[in-house]
């Protein structure tokens, strides 16, 4: 059961409950982390927490502010999971013996390397590209894009296009 809990709006605005929030955006913020990620259980993990700093936290604002603010706390909570996943990588890899995993099916293997050089092509890309690509996948209008990478809403077309060249340019990079 979610609390009914108001999120406070700023004046002239409507106020938007937590449930609102919850429902209107949980489902794009998953499918954002499980992109950025590649890990569908931390991808959960992370828009819990997201959303706890939201009840625990002191942001106002109406459903659009709401959703790039909760957006933003995801992807700076991703880049923390990050540095501390390769730092342990790091200190097991100095530890551990490298071990083999079991054959797959052709068809799973196939679709597993897919998925594996689309992660990789996205990870080429510097931050402010990927995150443009992604969010603009979940929906994002240029001006929020605009608010979410630091530029002028005019700009977003230009380095959208830009961004989704170099991801075209890095897949066939990887492509045998």
């Amino acid at each position: 059961m979610l609390p009914d809990c108001g999120v406070e709006a700023r004046e002239g605005t409507t106020p938007v409950t937590f449930r609102e929030i919850f429902h209107d955006t949980y489902p794009a913020l998953v499918r954002y982390a499980r992109r950025m990620a590649g890990d569908p259980d931390a991808a959960e993990d992370v828009v819990q927490e997201a959303f706890v700093r939201l009840l625990d936290g002191d942001v106002r604002g109406e459903s659009q502010r709401l959703r790039g603010w909760l957006f933003t706390t995801v992807t700076n909570l991703l880049r923390d999971r990050a540095r501390v996943a390769a730092n342990r990588s790091r200190l097991l890899a100095a530890q551990a013996p490298a071990t083999s995993s079991p054959p797959e099916a052709a068809g799973e293997a196939e679709r597993q390397e897919r998925i594996r050089r689309v992660r990789e092509a996205l990870e080429c890309l510097d931050e402010r590209d990927r995150t443009l690509l992604l969010l603009r996948e979940e929906g994002f209008s240029y001006r929020e894009l605009a608010g979410e990478v630091g530029v002028q809403p005019g700009s977003v077309g230009t380095l959208l296009a830009r961004a989704r060249q170099r991801f075209r340019d890095r897949l066939t990079e990887e492509t045998p």
